[in-house]
């Protein structure tokens, strides 16, 4: 009976051993464990239905796999077997239950080992921020970063679950925490957040309750979310900016709404990728600059642009009966706007911007990021666009070569479309003289270019030239 009892033990530690391996293999490919259904013992020896990935995976090492195999089938034949509704002795160790308990028992082992090399480093800084999963449940993901002997680590050390968003719950939270690590709060030298109101308030935000408990500390406003929030507010701090961003979101939403559409940009597409027009998201920070990119190329550069194969799209679109009218004039109109030399010169300048400003916020979100290295880039990135500001001749002959670019890709294509080679004439507004003169109305054409110089290119460079600074002198970098 021992000698039955040890081999039980050891075929079932064997299959234990299965279990883990794959539960690591789905967790490292971030993949989902479970199915919707057809998770119980007596539905495996059916193989049409999907079981889930976990399950799926053992499933197929079973055929290669003898200990496994036999248990499986153990499981199954049991399961079939039986008409009690308890559990009983199936112990099948391949139930949720037992992929919960690995999983928790993973995370307590990552947990002691960001902690032992924690403490080893003596003293560490937190990142905090939240944000609402599928459920709607706030999510709290507490991050901590610490120099090891040999590079500076940053680790997710939880993700709880968030009650009340005041600062001094927040204290509260990460105290708990850390406590659950065998952590010392006091050994925390700096907290980063980003701006809201309740993680940096003067009074009562984390920062400051953070504070009381470690009078030492600094807090850092995330510059990473400091740069996109600057430059989220400048693509729409004139009117002109708006549009061109907003033009370019409805495009990609107008072609992707419809298959008939894609067929045709697929046809007219000389991209051997077929690469489509890309959406601009509300979070994702680099979105403008990748949509943007796409159609225009690069600054100065145009020669991978989609912009031609997209005038074409459109222009077929608006000529093919097929379509509704509807369509038809939403093409045109969107015809209209992307051959202004307006939208081009527009495209142009924050092209040059975001050359300096998106490999600036790349970098500055890597988890292994040198401060010297961010500070210097930080420097050179506002030293460049401070010389930016008073050169608008350089995005002028930008957007005049992507003009000339754009009207020989449409000579080829035998197309009578043309992009528009300067900006219109601009009405002055009609002005008096002084009181108690003749008043006298005087309508005269202004220069367009020095107008858009002075309302647009110079107020965009400026705005974020000048948020910018702010924010780096609030930050310290």
């Amino acid at each position: 009976m021992m000698s039955a009892r040890r081999e039980q033990v050891r075929k079932r530690r064997q299959v234990l051993q299965r279990v883990i391996d794959v539960t690591k293999s789905i967790g490292k490919c971030a993949l989902g464990y479970r199915g919707s259904k057809n998770e119980a013992a007596h539905s495996l020896a059916d193989m049409s239905v999907d079981h889930g990935n976990f399950l799926e995976i053992l499933l197929l090492l079973s055929k290669y796999d003898s200990c496994l195999q036999q248990h499986v089938q153990d499981c199954i034949q049991k399961s079939q077997s039986s008409t009690g509704k308890g559990r009983g002795s199936r112990v099948t160790l391949m139930s949720k239950t037992t992929v919960c308990s690995v999983l928790e028992a993973i995370r307590q082992l990552i947990k002691e080992t960001i902690a032992t090399e924690v403490n080893q480093a003596g003293m560490y800084t937190v990142q905090i921020d939240t944000t609402q999963d599928i459920t709607s449940k706030d999510q709290c993901s507490v991050v901590v970063r610490y120099v090891t002997e040999s590079s500076i680590q940053e680790k997710l050390l939880a993700v709880v679950e968030c009650k009340s968003s005041t600062g001094e719950d927040f204290l509260k939270l990460l105290k708990e925490t850390l406590a659950t690590c065998k952590l010392d709060v006091k050994n925390c030298i700096g907290n980063s957040t980003d701006g809201a109101a309740n993680m940096q308030g003067q009074y009562r935000g984390f920062s400051a309750w953070l504070s009381k408990e470690v009078p030492t500390q600094m807090h850092v406003w995330c510059y990473a979310h400091v740069l996109n929030l600057v430059m989220s507010e400048t693509t729409g701090v004139v009117i002109t900016a708006a549009s061109l961003f907003g033009l370019i979101n409805e495009i990609a939403v107008f072609l992707r709404d419809s298959y008939q559409r894609m067929n045709v940009w697929e046809g007219v597409s000389q991209d051997p990728q077929h690469r489509r027009i890309s959406l601009i998201g509300e979070t994702r920070w680099s979105s403008k600059d990748a949509a943007l990119k796409k159609i225009f190329g690069s600054f100065a550069q145009p020669k991978n642009a989609l912009y031609v194969d997209l005038v074409e799209t459109l222009s077929k679109i608006q000529n093919n009966l097929q379509f509704k009218p509807a369509v038809r004039v939403k093409a045109h109109a969107f015809i209209e706007s992307l051959i202004k030399y307006e939208t081009v010169l527009t495209a142009q300048l924050f092209l040059r911007v975001f050359t300096l400003t998106s490999p600036l916020s790349k970098y500055l979100q890597t988890n292994a990021m040198d401060l010297l290295t961010a500070h210097r880039m930080v420097t050179e990135t506002h030293n460049k666009l401070q010389d930016f500001v008073r050169d608008f001749d350089t995005v002028k002959d930008a957007a005049d070569n992507l003009v000339k670019w754009a009207n020989g890709g449409f000579q080829n294509v035998d197309s009578e479309m043309e992009v528009q080679a300067a900006l219109p004439p601009k009405r002055m507004k009609k002005r008096k003289t002084m009181p108690g003169k003749s008043a006298y109305e005087e309508n005269t054409t202004a220069d367009s270019l020095t107008a858009y110089r002075i309302n647009v290119h110079n107020i965009i460079l400026i705005q974020s030239l000048s948020v910018c600074t702010a924010a780096s002198c609030s930050t310290g970098i």
